[in-house]
């Protein structure tokens, strides 16, 4: 059942289809690609309650997309090309998706990565933990798109698209003006892209009059007609810029796109380059599964991280955790010569690559290197903050979805009930709330309670009858705050020229790494790609690398 408008508590799960019932029962099962979520709670006002049974959806026809094909292609590239006389050893610092990305595809290439990770916790921006309950809690909320070929390529690889949950396609926005209402954006799937997205924002009448829609359109038009080439030159304006340069109503911006912009990369359309907008929108509309969303079905490092690691290994690739970079050594020519962990061990390579955040690169960059325009140019590349919070509570939500909902609020960009959106964190009887507080930086140096009174103060705006900042209501379990005080890279106007490709002008040095040169910016879809490219750029560098190697052994003879 297709929904537009605004919807209401109860009317919220309509689609996952009812049953009538005296007493609800709470059981979930996973079959196949069903999920059931029927929840115990006691009838009101002697009216039999409904039971609720929520699907997951299939994985969508992405394989035969353009952006797909070249993906798989490239990832092809490696596993057929040429196998290497003599593998390079090559060492990787930084165990987020985009040195995992590097050292797997290193690995189909026939070298053999050395990954290095300075933390106990595989996953760098995905890492997560467990409590002494057993209980995940993550570095943040990650959704995993259609429009992510180099990522859904890598699921296949690795034998584990099973693990992604699909939900319907969907946007789903909380409505600050009508309490506890939420309003959709519905992608038909009868519809080819881009008219499943116009239909959509065609259909939804809750969030913007037609008058807007219109003047919006007008607006994107030179977007549509001049492609990539008008995309990238917009990256000096911001969001808020952008639109009233097109003569797009700032209610536009309010309704839809600050909502947008704090999901993108955790800041607001005055500070967001307009770029990281219209490459969203243009993978969303023109790729009929482009927005559609899917959870992973459990934590990140153990789920999609350790498959990666398992593979490396499986093909002679090492990877060490509690391995932290104190200094690039360099030789007298200043390529490098080792990377000195903090525990005094010394690693060599035949190539060196950092994967980690660009600030903590900046951090350890050898001081005759900072000059360099190459690497001076990160100066303008920092991350930006984000909370990820986690709360749960002593009762079922109801006025929730299976899915990613935009909370639209002040202090919080999206969240998600995982009790019910991932199979490992489901709980019959109980929800476990998933949110990014952004924008952060007036609050990463805040206590972890104040962080959760403002928390509660904005639910209860989202959950007027179960949820009230004083906990009269649903009450606090217990909850977890992670701080990232330097996540992806803020994509603020200008920044584009600022990012540097994979190969450095250092021979034998290499950066992967979302801020680095690639087409998906600040998200993990940029961190794979990232990997693949600064993998590809080694591979094509095989000859050069390889002759360095000898002549430092002829040079350690002489000695």
């Amino acid at each position: 059942m297709s929904l537009s408008g605004s919807v209401s508590a109860t009317a919220l799960n309509l689609r996952c289809g009812f049953h009538s019932n005296s007493e609800l029962r709470s059981v979930m099962s996973f079959r196949g690609q069903g999920l059931k979520i029927p929840v115990k709670t006691t009838s009101r006002n002697g009216f039999s309650p409904l039971q609720v049974v929520c699907v997951d959806y299939p994985r969508p026809d992405i394989d035969n997309t353009s952006n797909f094909l070249e993906a798989a292609y490239l990832s092809a590239s490696f596993r057929t090309s040429p196998r290497p006389p003599k593998p390079l050893k090559v060492v990787i610092a930084g165990a987020g998706l985009a040195g995992l990305s590097t050292a797997k595809y290193l690995a189909d290439s026939g070298h053999k990565p050395l990954l290095l990770e300075a933390r106990d916790v595989l996953g760098g921006k995905v890492a997560a933990w467990k409590d002494e309950d057993g209980d995940w809690y993550e570095t943040g909320l990650h959704i995993f798109f259609g429009a992510y070929p180099n990522i859904q390529n890598l699921f296949g690889e690795l034998g584990i698209n099973d693990r992604l949950q699909w939900k319907e396609h969907s946007m789903i926005f909380a409505m600050p003006n009508k309490p506890g209402e939420f309003s959709r954006f519905d992608f038909p799937e009868v519809l080819p892209a881009p008219i499943n997205g116009i239909w959509a924002i065609l259909k939804n009448n809750e969030m913007l009059t037609w008058p807007e829609k219109v003047k919006f359109a007008i607006g994107l038009l030179p977007a549509m007609i001049g492609g990539q080439a008008y995309v990238e030159a917009q990256d000096g304006l911001s969001v808020q810029e952008w639109m009233r340069k097109q003569g797009v109503p700032d209610r536009v911006t309010t309704e839809v796109f600050i909502a947008m912009s704090k999901a993108l990369n955790f800041i607001n359309p005055d500070e967001l380059s307009m770029q990281c907008i219209l490459i969203a929108l243009n993978r969303f509309l023109q790729e009929k599964h482009g927005s559609k969303m899917a959870f992973l079905d459990g934590s990140p490092p153990e789920r999609l991280c350790m498959p990666i690691v398992e593979h490396i290994q499986s093909l002679g690739g090492e990877v060490r955790l509690n391995s932290r970079i104190q200094k690039i050594e360099l030789n007298d020519d200043g390529t490098v010569k080792n990377f000195v962990l903090t525990n005094g061990s010394v690693i060599e390579g035949d190539a060196y690559v950092f994967a980690t955040p660009v600030d903590i690169l900046k951090l350890l960059l050898p001081e005759n290197w900072k000059e360099m325009p190459y690497f001076k140019r990160l100066e303008k590349l920092v991350g930006v903050p984000v909370i990820n919070v986690h709360i749960w509570f002593d009762r079922k939500l109801k006025n929730t979805y299976d899915h990613l909902l935009f909370s639209r609020s002040p202090l919080l960009s999206v969240y998600a009930d995982m009790s019910v959106t991932c199979k490992e964190y489901y709980d019959p009887n109980k929800s476990m709330l998933e949110l990014v507080f952004a924008p952060a930086a007036e609050w990463i140096s805040r206590s972890d309670e104040e962080i959760i009174d403002a928390t509660m103060k904005e639910l209860a705006k989202l959950f007027p009858d179960e949820i009230a900042a004083d906990q009269s209501k649903a009450k606090i379990l217990k909850y977890h705050v992670v701080k990232t005080p330097r996540s992806v890279y803020k994509t603020v106007p200008n920044c584009e020229p600022c990012r540097p490709l994979q190969r450095s002008p250092v021979e034998g040095f290499y950066l992967a790494g979302d801020f680095t040169k690639q087409k998906y910016l600040a998200s993990m879809e940029g961190a794979v790609l990232s990997g693949k490219l600064c993998a590809q750029a080694i591979v094509q560098d095989y000859e050069l690398l390889d002759a360095r190697a000898k002549d430092r052994l002829v040079e350690a003879s002489i000695r």
